[in-house]
């Protein structure tokens, strides 16, 4: 489905998330010249994106009169040095949408106004391959139409779920947002067991990201419950029966990743204190 835009859409920081989104929206046909990206220095590759398309890239705020939308895409530790460049375009009362982990609604309420409609996302590293997932929670000023917006420019890059509540947003972060590094990990783990059985480095390596990747596919592919496809491959008394009996032991994985969502859940909540 085409993307469509009826007014403009200023993404304030092209890098690797925000030069990841501008590709999806590309590709899914929204018009070039309706963009406009706001970034001193893109990476290289974004940077091409942007001249092979011509979106507009830096242009004076001032003449930009009809912003629909402005996707904030800077590090939380750039946003009070970024933000105030960019309020003048509130007087078009664009949606605000965010994809900096750890600033809240209300943050973006204190430059844009308390009548801004604004809403907070929290994206994952897969989106730079389409395979992301996205949560958002909005406040009281999104209409329908800016969700649907919203919704649309966010899938660009992957799933999108709405959560009613913000707080729900530290949660989400701890599950998804850092996810994927728990994934990685696993890999890691996985590869370094496997060389004390005897593999070469290089082998078990190759063996456990092929593993964790092709069974991700798996699941996503299927749509089938993870722990129907657990089962699926566990044998009565075989080898994988044997290892489980170890990770889904009492003190086995499931309590560590109690306390390691915990853990981040109630970080994320500091950071955006």
């Amino acid at each position: 489905m085409t993307l469509a835009l009826s007014g403009t859409l200023v993404l304030v920081g092209a890098g690797k998330m925000g030069g990841a989104m501008l590709e999806g929206w590309l590709r899914g046909g929204a018009e070039a010249s309706r963009i406009v990206a706001l970034d001193p220095a893109p990476p290289a590759e974004v940077k091409a994106l942007i001249e092979r398309h011509g979106v507009r890239l830096n242009p004076d705020v001032s003449t930009i009169r009809d912003a629909e939308v402005v996707v904030v895409a800077v590090k939380p530790q750039l946003m009070e040095e970024v933000l105030p460049g960019v309020t003048g375009l509130k007087s078009a009362r664009p949606l605000v949408l965010s994809v900096a982990a750890g600033k809240t609604i209300a943050s973006f309420e204190r430059h844009f106004g308390s009548d801004a409609a604004v809403i907070r996302t929290i994206p994952n590293t897969p989106a730079a391959v389409g395979r992301g997932i996205t949560a958002m929670a909005a406040n009281a000023n999104v209409t329908p139409a800016q969700m649907a917006l919203a919704r649309a420019l966010l899938e660009a890059v992957g799933e999108v779920v709405t959560v009613e509540n913000e707080a729900m947003i530290d949660a989400v972060t701890a599950v998804s947002g850092s996810g994927p590094a728990y994934v990685f990990y696993l890999t890691e783990c996985l590869a370094a067991a496997g060389e004390k059985v005897g593999l070469s480095r290089d082998l078990a390596m190759q063996l456990a990201r092929a593993t964790v990747a092709g069974a991700g596919e798996l699941m996503r592919q299927s749509g089938t419950e993870a722990a129907t496809l657990r089962q699926n491959v566990t044998s009565p008394k075989g080898t994988t029966y044997e290892a489980l009996q170890v990770l889904m032991a009492p003190d086995g994985l499931q309590p560590l990743f109690d306390k390691a969502i915990a853990a981040a859940t109630r970080r994320s909540r500091e950071l955006a204190s």
